[in-house]
């Protein structure tokens, strides 16, 4: 198969979806790689790196897409990309449908294969290519939060640890998952009062288990989120429902019942956000205020860690994208039910019903592909 990498163009996107150690692995296999020129720069490896690797190296995005049967990626097409796609072009890369309809009619128009990293998952429901990049993300959401707290950044003025003799600040973390598990472990590490919030009660006991003393865990309903927001210094927004939109746990409303310079980092952004308030931002600009609470949703918060992302994203995908290259989508998706789940999009079928919900369009059954 013909494999394209393209360099990432959305904001401060530093991330690269194949390393030359990738390149290898396909050459290994039999595959043909296009390279963009400086596809890896930002992630510390250089076209030399890659040209080492086997990779062919190529000066523009137009040309990778157009030698491509399979283009690996970081992030979802935008814009620019969208009429270089081609028809049953396979694109293996995070698409969060659910948050941003113009995306996914686009993709329907060029009649692609899209494979979303997000909704590939395991028979015990875990979501292998979401996990690193929740990991750096929610170890992330503190060092910004705490970032954002200082008064020249707008926020109240409080160190997230506090010194002997101040209280340290008062972080609320909605979610359990895996970004909610990493925010806790640096927030508490950092000395801040912690409350992590779930719909779980196993999760929960779970949690309350592994976590130091000064983490504490409650069940996520409306009236405990309000009574925990009303004095919280840094809340992190954790929430996800695989391939769908996330539901608002913190309404315009609720922003009224909260300290000035109080700071949210929604992390769910990528599906819509779970603050009411969320709109996506960028490296460049990454918060806003609304009612005196400032905002960080960056919609590609790894991105600023691109050489730590990179490694994490690249170690979970590339044995689903050899799979890919070496057997064809549909033998791979036929024979991986973790691949198969990862189908989003089909030609100008919806196949994953979190998006088709999302929006409230007609399903198609994957399988009926696959024959």
């Amino acid at each position: 198969m013909i494999i394209g990498l393209p360099k990432e163009i959305k904001n401060n996107e530093n991330r690269v979806a194949i390393t030359p150690a990738g390149v290898a692995e396909f050459k290994k296999n039999g595959h043909t790689v296009y390279v963009q020129t400086s596809a890896g720069v930002g992630s510390g490896f250089e076209d030399e790196d890659y040209t080492k690797a086997g990779a062919t190296i190529l000066p523009t995005i137009e040309e990778v897409y157009a030698i491509a049967e399979m283009i690996v990626k970081v992030k979802e097409p935008i814009e620019k990309e969208y009429p270089l796609i081609k028809e049953n072009q396979l694109v293996f890369t995070y698409f969060h449908y659910a948050s941003y309809k113009p995306l996914l009619d686009a993709m329907l128009t060029r009649k692609g294969i899209c494979i979303a990293y997000e909704t590939v998952e395991k028979t015990d429901r875990s979501l292998p290519l979401l996990i690193p990049m929740s990991e750096v993300a929610g170890r992330m959401s503190i060092q910004e939060g705490a970032k954002y707290l200082e008064k020249p950044m707008g926020g109240r003025g409080i160190l997230l640890g506090g010194v002997p003799g101040v209280k340290p600040a008062k972080v609320v973390i909605l979610g359990g998952g895996i970004v909610g598990t990493q925010a806790a472990k640096i927030a508490s590490g950092m000395g801040a009062e912690v409350v992590i919030m779930d719909i779980s009660l196993k999760r929960l006991r779970e949690l309350d288990d592994i976590m130091p003393k000064n983490v504490q865990t409650v069940m996520s309903n409306h009236y405990n989120i309000v009574a925990e927001i009303k004095d919280a210094d840094l809340v992190v927004g954790g929430v996800l429902i695989p391939g769908a939109k996330a539901p608002h746990l913190i309404t315009r409303d609720m922003l009224k019942l909260m300290k000035a310079g109080t700071v949210l980092v929604d992390v769910a952004v990528d599906q819509g956000g779970c603050i009411e308030t969320c709109k996506p931002t960028t490296h460049e600009n990454p918060t806003y205020e609304i009612d005196g609470i400032i905002h960080y949703c960056v919609a590609n918060m790894p991105g600023a860690v691109p050489y730590t992302s990179t490694l994490a994203l690249t170690n979970a995908t590339l044995p689903y994208a050899i799979q890919l290259a070496n057997k064809g989508w549909k033998k791979a998706c036929s024979e991986n039910e973790e691949l198969k789940k990862g189908l989003n999009t089909i030609g100008d079928k919806i196949v994953y019903k979190g998006v088709s919900d999302a929006f409230n369009m007609p399903l198609s059954n994957a399988d009926d592909f696959l024959k």
